[in-house]
């Protein structure tokens, strides 16, 4: 088993599994090489036999190009949501892009088991609210939130992989190094970081921040190891009409109007243990 947030999330999805049989895995959506290069093709989607769809991203390195000429949705289906989730612990990045859509698609379906009522309304990045003085941080570019944030008087730290990204421009400054993100009382990152192996460093990094938000479609996990972290807000995305869904990904088209954006709030979340009873 992994160490860690990885190993801690693993925990949860088989203390989930010991609840009650989970469903198997029924479908995995891939995105078509017409979409590639759009937002709409960075996300693959795995499906339970419940209708449970659990998201994760696809472009660390060559993990899209390996899928697409794969194609293993056929060698998945029927198999355990618990053995693929398992996945999430191994050092190819294409097994753990599958094993964490797994643990994605696990806590979608538990969440519903339970009842959770899911934020729809809450505005990840509105909380974010720029103020002139803030330091603010940002894992991964949001590009269209820059002009805002700047615009405001706020000073803007943004944490990059890419060595070309870096530097100093307009306003903000682009970082290699995750230490510079200390001493910023509000950060926005993507959820990328829970597959690409930095998710330990970056939180430490962001351990002085009043608000710590992690929003992206990958971020359908439960909180629970998040939130212990310093996070105070998970965004996800949540598919809400599964064949719309299906269809769309199937012909490379846009999906977002097949699924919702949620905010789960540290402070509002009931806990797993609370949750778990209600399942």
């Amino acid at each position: 088993m992994k160490d860690g947030l990885a190993g801690e999330l693993l925990d949860l999805v088989a203390r989930i599994a010991a609840i009650a049989p989970l469903p198997e895995v029924a479908a995995l959506r891939l995105p078509t090489l017409a979409a590639s290069g759009s937002r709409d093709g960075e996300f693959c989607g795995l499906e339970l036999a419940d209708g449970s769809i659990g998201l994760s991203y696809l472009l660390l390195g060559d993990t899209l190009q390996r899928l697409l000429a794969a194609q293993p949705g056929a060698s998945l289906t029927g198999m355990p949501a618990l053995t693929l989730a398992r996945w999430y612990a191994d050092a190819d990045p294409v097994r753990r892009t599958l094993g964490f859509a797994a643990v994605n698609a696990i806590s979608q379906h538990f969440l519903r088991r339970a009842g959770y009522a899911f934020d729809w309304a809450t505005d990840s990045i509105g909380l974010l609210d720029p103020q002139p003085g803030d330091r603010i941080g940002m894992v991964g570019l949001f590009r269209g939130l820059v002009d805002r944030i700047v615009h405001r008087g706020a000073r803007l730290t943004v944490l990059e992989l890419k060595p070309e990204a870096a530097g100093d421009f307009d306003g903000y400054r682009v970082t290699l190094d995750p230490r510079e993100l200390a001493g910023c009382d509000k950060i926005l990152s993507t959820t990328t970081i829970l597959l690409n192996d930095t998710v330990e460093q970056v939180l430490a990094a962001c351990s002085g921040a009043r608000y710590l938000a992690l929003v992206g479609p990958g971020g359908g996990c439960l909180p629970d190891p998040l939130f212990d972290r310093g996070v105070t807000v998970l965004g996800g995305t949540a598919i809400v009409d599964r064949e719309g869904f299906a269809d769309a990904i199937a012909r490379g088209e846009p999906w977002g109007a097949f699924a919702g954006k949620y905010c789960i709030v540290r402070d509002r979340y009931p806990g797993f243990e609370a949750l778990a009873r209600r399942a």
